[in-house]
């Protein structure tokens, strides 16, 4: 088996074993009924977010996904290939695995056709881990762009220093860590932490950390997160 099947096999095995962990963990939630339905919200990530690195059934999630969960229905996914991407119109994109190139083409032309993406894109993430350098189960180090900021007109570069900064996201002041630095035609904020950008049909937001997302309970941070999701759905 070739090390490009190797890795295709591992990258489908994680998403149908996060799948299937994600759906028993939260059954019982999500069976309860509820006055307002929420909307749907894709997520694809390679951060620790539905489960601990253990993929444990005892784990019921992180608090981000804990505040997600409180204003969407969340799906998981592991691939933006069209059977996935048919799920809804929503996607949070958070640190995700490198896909492929099909696959991101199939990602810029639901975007084209009226989907609505956030993107964290981190540079330089400081995410702790217990797996080794090298673990595919590892959160990514860096955001694997292969082409696709380009095609939406930004670049995307690391900081030229390390360490904890504020930044504002949905109106409020968060604390990114290690943030790079965001350039191109969209609408990018001045310090270069957000760009909102038309495509197409659709909106691609793009923020340039991932790491602000590693917090113990609801915050700012997380608030912050909510009400990007909300301005890019155009809720």
């Amino acid at each position: 088996m070739t090390v490009a099947r190797q890795r295709a096999y591992l990258l489908v095995l994680v998403g149908v074993i996060s799948a299937t962990l994600f759906a028993a963990a939260v059954f019982r939630r999500d069976a309860q009924p509820s006055r307002i339905e929420r909307p749907t919200l894709l997520l694809l990530t390679g951060l620790p977010l539905l489960f601990d690195e253990e993929f444990s059934l005892k784990s019921s999630g992180s608090p981000a996904l804990a505040t997600l969960q409180a204003h969407y229905r969340v799906i998981p996914i592991s691939v933006t290939d069209p059977r996935e991407l048919a799920k809804g119109r929503l996607l949070l994109m958070a640190q995700p695995m490198a896909q492929t190139a099909e696959n991101l083409v199939t990602l810029d032309e639901w975007v084209r056709g009226g989907g609505c993406i956030l993107l964290l894109a981190d540079p330089m993430l400081e995410w702790p881990s217990e797996r080794p350098l090298g673990d595919p189960l590892r959160p990514p180090p860096m955001f694997m762009d292969t082409g696709l900021l380009a095609h939406w007109g930004l670049r995307l570069d690391a900081p030229d220093v390390r360490g904890p900064a504020p930044r504002q996201l949905g109106g409020l002041k968060v604390l990114a860590i290690s943030p790079g630095r965001l350039d191109g035609k969209c609408t990018v904020s001045p310090d270069g932490f957000v760009a909102r950008c038309r495509v197409g049909k659709g909106r691609a937001t793009v923020v340039a950390d991932a790491d602000f997302l590693n917090v113990p309970e609801e915050g700012p941070e997380l608030e912050g997160l909510v009400s990007e999701l909300a301005r890019v759905g155009g809720r």
